[in-house]
């Protein structure tokens, strides 16, 4: 089956007010950028979002962010987004954070069927006593809290109950696809876009090259196409770099057994 559109806008035109979408990436790496674009065209809002973070000011899911199209993030870091901040302090947006291995393995237990499991991570704090802010209200007090959770004893040690995340939509970038949704994708891009892929009910995926059916080795493949329902192209020029760290040459005259002496600055990169 043949499942490649002709268009992004075609790939998330069916996309409701109020969907839960499941977005890959990790910061700006392997971010599904080109979907993103479409989605904050096509004007679609009250979007709960299971994403690890939630991009940045201006590109990523900040994007939809600042267009106020986001009603609630499921993310384990959030440290790079001012409106983030804003939006989640003011109280236009709920937010449920997650430890970050238990927001991968909740998706992978998604796209698995398995309704839940346990967790040793957040034994002893909040996350198991509940009260963490989900929601502020205007005034700054707290509107929603999270709710304590469920605590077995296994082995002389205490686990936390975690629940499953599925989603109605995922959206996902790989670096390669065939026209049968097998998908690879390249290096730390592998991160959350293969879990995502398998837990959202519907599928889409942006590569940044579209092959035909045989040309992957089916061991080179990383999301196999059961999983993916449409594909479309990525944007080529559509990457940005989160932050780009380079180091000045030394203007420093060289002598044996000397010290080397560097400067290095780490400015914002795009």
């Amino acid at each position: 089956m043949d499942k490649v559109l002709d268009s992004p806008a075609r790939a998330v035109e069916d996309i409701p007010d109020g969907a839960t979408l499941a977005v890959g990436g990790f910061g700006l790496c392997g971010i599904p950028s080109t979907l993103i674009h479409a989605l904050v065209t096509a004007g679609t809002s009250g979007l709960r979002v299971v994403s690890n973070n939630c991009g940045v000011d201006d590109w990523g899911l900040g994007l939809l962010l600042r267009a106020g199209r986001i009603a609630r993030m499921t993310s384990s870091y959030v440290g790079e987004n001012k409106e983030f901040a804003r939006q989640y302090l003011s109280g236009e947006l709920e937010v449920e954070l997650t430890p970050q291995g238990t927001l991968a393995e909740r998706l992978r237990a998604g796209g698995a069927g398995i309704p839940a499991f346990f967790t040793p991570a957040g034994v002893g704090t909040q996350v198991e006593e509940g009260g963490l802010p989900w929601r502020y209200a205007a005034d700054g007090s707290v509107a929603l809290a999270s709710p304590p959770k469920e605590v077995r004893e296994f082995g002389g040690r205490r686990y936390l109950l975690e629940e499953a995340i599925t989603a109605d939509y995922a959206l996902v970038r790989a670096e390669v696809a065939d026209r049968h949704g097998n998908c690879v994708f390249n290096a730390a891009a592998r991160n959350f876009n293969p879990l995502c892929a398998t837990a959202g009910r519907i599928t889409v995926v942006e590569a940044d090259r579209i092959v035909e059916p045989g040309e992957l080795p089916p061991d080179a493949i990383h999301l196999p196409g059961v999983y993916v329902d449409r594909v479309v192209a990525a944007d080529p020029a559509d990457r940005r770099i989160e932050r780009r760290t380079v180091q000045l040459r030394s203007t420093h005259t060289l002598t044996p057994n000397a010290p080397v002496s560097t400067n290095s600055t780490t400015p914002q990169g795009s």
